[in-house]
């Protein structure tokens, strides 16, 4: 079976549970969605134990999501304002778990704060990134560039700029799977873990890519994108809950 021993859930805009009682609180704010097709079987071997390809008309999603975090906080104490604030841009693989719980797989996670990246290494066992990065704002017109420090490679790098069209009334199904993700897997020493999460539903808008360039894609173990994105979307941004993790499988 492809996807283990429960189907996958429903892919739904809204969240399907609630998280009175967070681990972490931040928003994510001015996000661009670049989005290319991949082969289920280029992604598998990336993915924790115990998850699999999600997979859309079989076809699987890479993404490349550039934006600003804003405001991390621990429980219900109040995000700090330096420390959790700070551009970052993600390589993520789309997954689904034995009980059918939909997620995303981060492959890299490029990280302006040094501090947020030394935690999320330790504490989730996430592959962040110290990286130089910028988002400049000009009317409708933004830029997120970014530049890796350490560790890993360090010419890898990205420079996206879109143009904000048109909100999004009705998304397409392709932009649900994409964007309606309620939560992460990952490994820690062994241990395949969900981390849920729950945000009001995604304010979507059409962009235009104005520019681009990077290799991050290919420096997280993917096939190099040969065209553009299939998919290019804005979002404002929303405020987020995580919850405590839980056991992927």
């Amino acid at each position: 079976m492809p996807y283990g021993p429960s189907a996958p859930e429903p892919i739904t805009a809204d969240p399907p549970r609630e998280e009175p009682r967070p681990l972490l609180t931040q928003s994510w704010l001015d996000l661009a969605f670049l989005h290319w097709a991949a082969d289920p079987a280029d992604v598998a071997p990336l993915l924790p134990p115990g998850t699999f390809p999600d997979v859309l008309d079989g076809v699987t999603y890479v993404g490349l999501v550039a934006f600003r975090m804003h405001r991390i906080g621990w429980l219900r104490l109040p995000g700090l304002p330096y420390l959790g604030t700070f551009p970052e841009t993600n390589v993520r693989l789309y997954s689904v778990d034995g009980r059918g719980r939909r997620g995303v797989v981060f492959r890299s996670l490029d990280a302006a704060r040094l501090i947020p990246v030394a935690v999320g290494r330790t504490a989730f066992r996430l592959p962040y990134v110290w990286s130089r990065m910028t988002v400049d704002r000009d009317g409708e017109t933004l830029t997120y560039t970014s530049r890796r420090r350490r560790p890993g490679r360090r010419d890898a790098h990205s420079r996206i700029g879109i143009r904000v069209g048109e909100r999004v009334r009705e998304p397409s199904e392709l932009e649900h799977f994409v964007t309606a993700r309620w939560g992460l897997h990952t490994s820690l020493l062994g241990r395949p873990l969900y981390l849920p999460n729950t945000h009001p539903r995604w304010p979507l808008y059409r962009a235009e890519l104005t520019g681009y360039a990077e290799n991050l894609v290919a420096a997280a173990g993917l096939p190099a994108p040969a065209a553009e994105p299939v998919s290019v979307l804005y979002s404002p941004g929303v405020q987020v809950r995580f919850g405590r993790p839980e056991r992927a499988c």
